[in-house]
């Protein structure tokens, strides 16, 4: 196996896995990690001793092979999401949320066991602390010949191959790269849509499941909103508890104390009084995040050219490549195409030696 210099940028769920594989085969890629901690969008926030909510990637589904082959291997578990056999349903303001019977879910999400940060740190783990490089802001990408330099705001990395593994239209509005990509690719680049970056995720913690009533329910759907998705957020354990879910995206211009007041209001409709028991708060704005998200020119759907064809090229006298989430063709912008995107990397890298 030829000894290649690797540079990985963005030390998420893709890059790491990539690393992983990599070192499996005795190849230490070094990744370049803009924040100062590394999982990207997985975020996992655990007090000590107290329940994990997850402000990032959450959910999984058993068509999620990928994924689920790499948790087996690193031999972490999965637990189901406990939706209930009912939930509040919100349809419009001028009638009361409802007490509705859900219908039997054949196809139930999980978790990670211990927080999708497990699997974050689990990667982590089989690499050299040197490996992972953060608070390194890469600004341009430099093709040299048959190097690539990446220069960040502290120092420049020279490597034989690069990947990048960013949301590929913050790629494109962020870092600059010579020579320029092909049109076609920054064209799609420029119009591929950011998995998590209009969301916003709440989560609210409490001593006892107070919703674990015949008359109540930790799932919660709203037309009404700002919340218009809430669940049941307990450990896999079941004795940290929590409710946790999405905030209508618009509100992101407000205050951190108005989206809790806006929360508050909403969730007494459904639990009265018993909700402001909370003992603390959780959120984050995705949108807010600038190693993430940068606003769009233009509109963009969801999910738009996620997993496009132009990702499964090499650039740069094939040396570059862009991987991630939004680029996996199994199930792209779910933590299932950023572990698929990570496996195709791996395999072009192996087939060019």
């Amino acid at each position: 196996m030829k000894q290649a210099s690797i540079g990985i940028i963005g030390g998420g769920l893709t890059g790491l896995t990539l690393a992983y594989l990599l070192q499996q085969q005795g190849i230490a890629a070094t990744i370049i990690e803009a924040r100062d901690r590394i999982g990207g969008r997985i975020h996992t926030v655990t007090p000590k001793g107290d329940t994990p909510i997850e402000m990032g990637a959450t959910w999984l589904g058993k068509q999620h092979t990928h994924l689920l082959q790499l948790l087996k291997d690193l031999e972490i578990g999965i637990f189901e999401q406990q939706l209930g056999s009912t939930a509040f349903y919100e349809p419009m303001s001028i009638n009361p949320p409802q007490l509705v019977q859900l219908p039997p879910n054949s196809e139930p999400s999980y978790r990670i066991q211990g927080g999708s940060s497990r699997l974050i740190q689990t990667l982590a783990d089989q690499l050299k602390e040197e490996q992972i490089q953060l608070s390194q802001v890469v600004q341009s990408i430099i093709q040299k010949d048959t190097q690539i330099a990446i220069n960040t705001n502290k120092t420049t990395y020279t490597f034989d191959y690069v990947i990048s593994t960013l949301p590929p239209f913050l790629l494109a509005q962020k870092i600059a790269i010579q020579p320029a990509l092909p049109a076609t690719c920054t064209a799609i680049m420029n119009n591929t849509h950011t998995w998590m970056g209009n969301s916003i995720k709440i989560g609210f913690r409490f001593k006892e499941p107070f919703w674990r009533t015949r008359e109540s329910s930790g799932t919660i759907f709203s037309n009404v909103g700002p919340i218009p998705e809430f669940y049941e957020h307990a450990n896999y354990e079941d004795n940290l508890f929590a409710l946790k879910g999405f905030f209508n995206g618009a509100y992101a211009p407000a205050t951190k104390a108005e989206r809790l007041r806006l929360a508050l209001i909403q969730l007494r409709k459904y639990y009265g009084q018993k909700v402001d028991e909370y003992t603390s708060y959780e959120e984050l704005v995705w949108a807010n995040e600038p190693y993430t998200f940068e606003s769009y020119g233009n509109p963009i759907l969801p999910h738009q050219h996620n997993g496009h064809s132009v990702y499964r090229q090499a650039y740069l006298k094939e040396r570059f490549y862009i991987a991630g989430a939004e680029t996996g063709f199994a199930s792209p912008g779910y933590m299932n195409g950023a572990v698929e995107s990570a496996y195709f990397v791996f395999g072009a890298l192996n087939a060019s030696w």
